[in-house]
């Protein structure tokens, strides 16, 4: 029998991507309200190298494959909700796309809050004092973003298959039937929600940074790049346990913030969406040897 997999995925345009242990799926409703479904193996570089596997490593790896995974889908989905011939991303747009949006988040989340945070060192004294003001700044900077985005039609429709993706998930794990009736009874919040993984990684931050002392400009901002992948890999871990001992009280002190943060990236989706997130999984599931179908 196959080990219990905490099985996930992530809203796209107009569907769902849905990962397992060996492969997988993109629903996508396109606007003949047909379910296409592009379904994939998949392997973990986790697999043929160990070490990448051990607690702090192994949060990187899973970070970048899962950025890698989710362009593919998001490129793939796209050209299906406008009818358009699948192009996937090549190697290259999928490395520039990821450099892209790695500046842009150095920028809004490393150069802003830091910059920000030197200004007012004439006013906040001591490098704990410091680094907590520059943590509020990065928090309240990632809850901007997201608000803004949030008002955006498109977008909307994304955070409704998120939602509709934590549906299906939670219904699964609970054992019950995937049904939409049965489905759309379930929370749209998971404790293992990548916002929740962003959430903590700000929070993370703020400790990590704090330990570094008071420190010129170039090299605050250097030294929280070079730090990022020791900040996933402690937000990673965090994230497991949360998800683990959801109902210890410490670990649900823990996941309280990224609760509240779902709250903007999830929306109640319709029955439509909740249809397509269970394709998605249904597809995944038929490829894991051992797994109890689906009733």
């Amino acid at each position: 029998m196959r080990p219990e997999y905490s099985y996930g995925g992530q809203a796209v345009i107009e569907g769902v991507m849905m990962r397992g242990p060996d492969s997988r799926a993109v629903a996508v409703r396109r606007p003949d309200r047909s379910i296409v479904v592009d379904h994939k193996p998949v392997s973990s570089i986790t697999s043929r190298l160990k070490p990448l596997k051990w607690p702090m490593i192994r949060g990187v790896v899973m970070l970048f494959e899962s950025l890698v995974m989710g362009l593919q889908a998001l490129s793939f989905s796209a050209g299906q909700a406008m009818e358009e011939e699948e192009e996937e991303l090549t190697t290259r747009d999928i490395a520039i796309t990821m450099i892209m949006a790695f500046a842009l988040a150095i920028v809004l989340f490393v150069v802003v809050p830091t910059g920000a945070t030197h200004l007012l060192t004439r006013w906040v004294p001591g490098s704990l004092l410091q680094n907590l003001v520059e943590g509020i700044i990065r928090i309240g900077v990632f809850l901007i973003y997201v608000a803004a985005i949030a008002r955006m039609n498109d977008i909307k429709r994304v955070f409704r298959y998120h939602g509709a993706e934590h549906k299906v998930i939670n219904a699964y794990e609970a054992g019950d039937e995937l049904t939409v009736e049965r489905v759309q009874s379930y929370p749209t919040y998971h404790p293992r929600c990548g916002t929740s993984f962003l959430l903590i990684v700000l929070v993370v931050s703020i400790l990590v940074f704090a330990s570094l002392g008071e420190q010129v400009l170039w090299w605050r901002i250097l030294s929280r790049i070079l730090l990022l992948p020791v900040v996933a890999g402690i937000s990673y871990e965090l994230l497991k346990a949360s998800a683990r001992y959801e109902k210890n009280p410490l670990f649900c002190v823990v996941a309280a913030p990224g609760r509240w943060v779902q709250k903007l990236t999830t929306a109640e989706p319709d029955d439509d969406m909740v249809e397509v997130a269970m394709t998605a999984l249904r597809a995944v599931l038929k490829e894991d040897r051992g797994e109890v179908s689906v009733r």
